[in-house]
């Protein structure tokens, strides 16, 4: 008798998806097409809608987790001796109600990672601590980086009813995200997903070479379910 698989609803995890009886929609032709294609990207989708697995996906195969792809379309596609190191960043989770609360949540974000990349970050400023843990992570790992940020609008959007919060909340949102451009030397891929478009022009200025897939025929299908 077939083993039963059961939905992954509200599983964001790709790991527990592959390992723990759950069916997987092979997403895969699209990233390798995404990551063949290009090195720096905005996606824009609803909430609950793939964003977050989507990511955890790509870090999984940045990081070389080989098994967790065994059947799928890009194993025999990838290159599994070459590990890149990720940097993810998500502000997905609580309500950040001020630029304090943002920028202590942005602090220990890159606290977290920069201990477990094993870097000392000495810049007092968040958007230097951000561009040394890319620097020195590059350094220290000899790859350049990935760094996937999830619900990059989210403390906006959560503060939208409240115009001067909102702006405060985009400007630290604006500092941080200034970094990757001059980080391009050390970066080997860049995503951002998000709810909305409306910020990404004044959030990613800095950014001109970032592209916008959210209406892209190529990467419809890449999040969530099709009739298919």
């Amino acid at each position: 008798m077939a083993t039963q698989l059961n939905l992954p609803i509200g599983v964001q995890a790709f790991s527990k998806i592959r390992t723990g009886g759950f069916y997987y929609v092979d997403k895969t032709p699209y990233l390798h097409q995404l990551i063949d294609e290009g090195s720096y990207y905005f996606l824009s989708r609803p909430r609950r809608f793939g964003k977050s697995l989507l990511l955890d996906t790509l870090k999984e195969l940045f990081e070389a987790n080989e098994p967790l792809f065994r059947g799928l379309y890009i194993h025999d596609r990838w290159d599994w001796k070459t590990r890149h190191p990720v940097i993810r960043i998500s502000f997905a989770d609580g309500v950040m109600s001020s630029r304090r609360a943002l920028d202590q949540h942005i602090e220990e974000l890159l606290r977290e990672h920069s201990q477990r990349l094993g870097i000392t970050l000495s810049n007092e400023s968040i958007q230097g601590r951000f561009r040394e843990l890319i620097t020195g992570t590059y350094q220290q790992h000899g790859q350049r980086v990935v760094v996937l940020i999830d619900e990059y609008d989210k403390p906006i959007l959560d503060n939208i009813t409240d115009a001067d919060v909102a702006r405060e909340l985009r400007e630290g949102l604006k500092n941080l995200y200034s970094v990757l451009k001059d980080a391009d030397p050390h970066l080997k891929f860049c995503l951002l997903t998000g709810v909305s478009k409306f910020s990404k022009v004044s959030l990613f200025s800095g950014l001109n070479n970032l592209r916008d897939i959210t209406l892209s025929r190529d990467y419809g299908a890449l999040c969530g379910y099709t009739d298919e």
